[in-house]
């Protein structure tokens, strides 16, 4: 019944397993990936013809991740997988990148990847899994991709480069000083295709080092998904690129000349409309059967490229009158909004973010419920796209994968110079407001970012800065790279290499070719020129930190302190009793973890100060020796018995109270009288012994031996 096809490998410490023909067998291709006991389901199909009118390629990549992968009940009301956690829409990306370049050019027929996590081990990431799976199940499934591909993480500690490190070993990077990267690389066996890294200052050879270690790791896997392909593969759809030649060669007839002219004005918005018009005059001059062709949207933006590569690949200015290597002017700002925490004001170019950054305290972090199970985040970065930040009315809805994506990137680049939460415990949640684009809207996240962090008080290791890399290649081999990419450059270019980090190293690196990959030569001149920027946009940012620094009076202040574990329970009290009271009567927020660190919050000092005190209390032990105000609470034939310390009573003996002989305690004490007492010691049975006498019930200085002889 079942045409079953397996190909393993041993990769790294564990198995490697590739099957197809069990299941999903009406899908074009379907692989389901194993490594260790983490295992994925990747599901290929496409349309067989193409939708009138497309004029690029309809490809969709989903992951799943179900919980019945971990063993797990998914929270929440309704027990079911629900929208993508922002984990699924960042692997979704990770897949999407490095295959959807290796299509073969022309192909606009829809294409539909599904990757679904049937099981994971808590060991494997499965999302390494589901880039080989989705890659092997479209090598298998005949459509036209100039594959397979194949990707692997790399982890980076005591100087040695780690292939597939354990989950738990990149979980909170941050946290675990021993481990320096988290990097996923994407690649055939000839090149590399797509980089995505957390690194915690990296320099650029241990960078490039790590990235062809990666290249090297994951040959023998694109070796066993075309052996699968051998062995189980369907026929190749039957597809022959366009020619669309003779159309190309009008649209270049009637509107090079006036391409030319557009692309040579420096002004975005005027660029823009420039080149706008001259699509409508080249069109009003084509026959209705040339305006109608299926691959008219081409030829147009095969003369833009040619326009735009050739000038600068023959070495002249680009198309703001730049050289390659010149950053666009910057202007930084900071403590613009007065009520916010922190903000800045990052514009590079016709670029701009506002970005604002917000202090909270423990009930503000958020809760992540993922596979491998459920941890809080302290540090959160959103990043909003607005229309208007490109001079377009479009629609406006909740973030989608490109703001996910564009967020995650400045928050990996930014995290690695988070001061510890032991040194500084609040929740850091940055805003970053694109209001203008024109380039790397991600890497001014970057710096608006370090920028608005230190106007809120946030005591970074060190700035951060970053910059978008642009690559043209051609066919001769020739290339030239470019630094502080525009966004016409990106998307009429070759590569997007985005690289931030410290005037000691790289924080974050992210990469997509749009070409069959890249050589190391190329990598490492992109590297060193990406250093000789942001040290440039370091320099322009330290401009503007000057003023930074103050620790806003509208944010909260956080103290934390540390109890014994054996005491948390004594804190909380019965039903959480003693807490809420400590809460209601400081005015504090107090947070309380099971290693016994105590987070209290508020923007009043004093109450901070009343919550420490109340807690300590508690806490606390007396000393022998010291000198405590207290409360007579009651009152014997034989003494009195003070409430001295917290909740704790010790007695005054009679012959204790005074210097002199006393009939009963009640001769110069009453119950509510507030006395100044010394701590004696402890008796044999653990008892408080307590002294009026030796301390001046005016002043609660201790009186001396030479003034206590004289009373007596």
């Amino acid at each position: 019944m079942f045409d079953v096809t397996t190909k393993s490998m041993q990769w790294g410490e564990e198995t490697l397993t590739l099957e197809t023909g069990k299941v999903a067998r009406q899908a074009d291709g379907t692989v389901i990936a194993t490594l260790g006991e983490t295992s994925v389901m990747a599901n290929v199909t496409f349309a067989k013809a193409r939708k009138p009118g497309m004029d690029f390629l309809p490809l969709t990549v989903h992951y799943q991740e179900k919980y019945y992968a971990a063993g797990k009940v998914p929270g929440g009301f309704f027990k079911r997988e629900a929208r993508p956690t922002e984990k699924e829409t960042l692997t979704a990306r990770l897949i999407d990148r490095p295959i959807r370049p290796l299509f073969v050019p022309g192909f606009k027929n829809e294409v539909l990847v599904m990757c679904t996590v049937l099981s994971h081990d808590l060991v494997n990431d499965p999302d390494i899994v589901a880039m080989i799976a989705a890659s092997a199940a479209l090598t298998l499934s005949g459509v036209p991709f100039m594959g397979p591909i194949a990707g692997c993480r790399v982890g980076y500690a005591d100087g040695e480069y780690v292939l597939n490190p354990d989950v738990e070993d990149m979980h909170n990077l941050r946290l675990n000083p021993e481990q320096r990267l988290d990097l996923v690389v994407a690649g055939t066996r000839d090149a590399v295709m797509m980089v995505e890294s957390e690194a915690y200052e990296l320099s650029e050879d241990e960078m490039l080092g790590a990235v062809t270690f990666a290249h090297e790791q994951i040959k023998p896997v694109v070796d066993l998904i075309v052996d699968l392909a051998e062995a189980a593969a369907k026929d190749p759809f039957d597809f022959q690129p366009p020619d669309y030649t003779d159309i190309a060669a009008r649209v270049r007839e009637l509107g090079e000349e006036k391409m030319r002219a557009a692309f040579a004005i420096t002004d975005k918005q005027e660029r823009s409309n420039a080149i706008e018009a001259a699509r409508e005059e080249v069109k009003a001059q084509l026959t209705e059967e040339e305006l109608a062709h299926e691959n008219l949207g081409d030829a147009f933006k095969k003369l833009e490229s040619s326009i735009l590569r050739g000038t600068i690949i023959e070495g002249g200015a680009r198309i703001d009158g730049r050289d390659h290597e010149t950053v666009r002017p910057i202007v930084s700002e900071v403590g613009l909004l007065p009520r916010t925490h922190g903000s800045a004001l990052f514009t590079r170019g016709e670029t701009q973010a506002l970005v604002v950054t917000t202090l909270g305290t423990g009930d503000d972090e958020q809760f992540v419920d993922a596979l491998h199970g459920t941890f809080k985040q302290s540090f959160l970065l959103h990043y909003n796209f607005p229309p208007y930040s490109v001079g377009e009315a479009g629609r406006v809805g909740p973030p989608g994968r490109r703001e996910i994506g564009h967020g995650k990137l400045a928050w990996r680049a930014l995290q690695a110079v988070l001061p510890p939460p032991t040194d500084f415990p609040y929740t850091i949640r940055i805003v970053s407001e694109i209001t203008e684009s024109n380039g790397s809207s991600s890497m001014a996240s970057v710096c608006g970012g370090s920028l608005s962090m230190m106007d809120a008080g946030v005591p970074l290791k060190a700035p951060v800065a970053g910059v978008a890399m642009g690559l043209i290649l051609e066919e001769d081999g020739r290339f030239a790279v470019l630094t502080d990419i525009l966004g016409d450059e990106d998307h009429l270019g070759d590569m997007d290499f985005k690289v931030a980090g410290t005037e000691k190293g790289i924080t974050s690196l992210q990469m997509d070719i749009k070409v069959a990959g890249i050589t190391s030569e190329i990598m490492r001149q992109a590297l060193a020129q990406a250093k000789d920027g942001r040290m440039h946009i370091l320099s322009e940012m330290n401009k503007a930190l000057s003023s930074a620094g103050e620790f806003s009076v509208h944010a909260p202040r956080i103290e934390t302190m540390q109890i014994p574990t054996d005491k948390i329970r004594e804190v909380i009290g019965s039903g959480g009793k003693v807490i809420r009271e400590i809460v209601e009567e400081s005015g504090a927020k107090v947070d309380i973890n099971d290693e016994g660190i105590i987070k209290i919050a508020s923007p009043n000092a004093e109450a901070i100060q009343k919550a420490y005190d109340m807690i300590h209390a508690i806490v606390a032990e007396p000393e022998e020796g010291k000198i405590y105000k207290g409360k007579v609470v009651k009152l014997v034939d034989f003494g009195a018995f003070v409430n001295f310390f917290g909740k704790r009573d010790g007695l005054v003996h009679v012959s204790q109270i005074a210097p002199k002989r006393l009939n009963h305690p009640s001769d110069v004490l009453q119950e509510g009288q507030e006395v100044w007492v010394k701590l004696l010691g402890f008796d044999d049975r653990g008892k408080v012994r307590l002294s009026m006498k030796v301390v001046d019930q005016e002043t609660g200085e201790e009186i001396s031996k030479e003034a206590e002889s004289a009373q007596g």
